[in-house]
């Protein structure tokens, strides 16, 4: 895994204040989708480091984040900047049709 796991304890430090854009893979270990992005995620992760940060958050164990952040279905990605949610994208999805939402980030 390519991506590295945030929680509630260090939130504020990977993702409201990072310096640049910051992909939340918000996902449980239970759903088979969430299972079917997540190599999909660490590849983006791999090629485009420099550019975008991609992070696990797994709504089981922070569902104080995943109610803060009305996610109500999963897997559930939000792109954060500055510390504000700047794209949402809900659903598993193949490699291009993530890249295509997340080109302003990686292109």
């Amino acid at each position: 895994m390519t991506a590295k796991a945030t929680n509630e304890s260090t939130w504020q430090q990977d993702v409201i204040d990072a310096d640049g854009p910051v992909l939340v893979d918000f996902w449980a270990a239970w759903c088979g989708p969430c299972r079917m992005v997540g190599p999909i995620l660490d590849e983006i992760q791999s090629e485009h480091s420099d550019k975008l940060t991609v992070l696990k958050l797994n709504v089981d164990e922070n569902p104080n984040l995943a109610m803060q952040y009305q996610i109500t279905s999963i897997p559930a990605m939000k792109v954060f900047h500055k510390g504000e949610v700047e794209k949402t994208i809900i659903g598993a999805k193949p490699k291009f049709a993530l890249e295509q939402d997340l080109a302003a980030y990686i292109g």
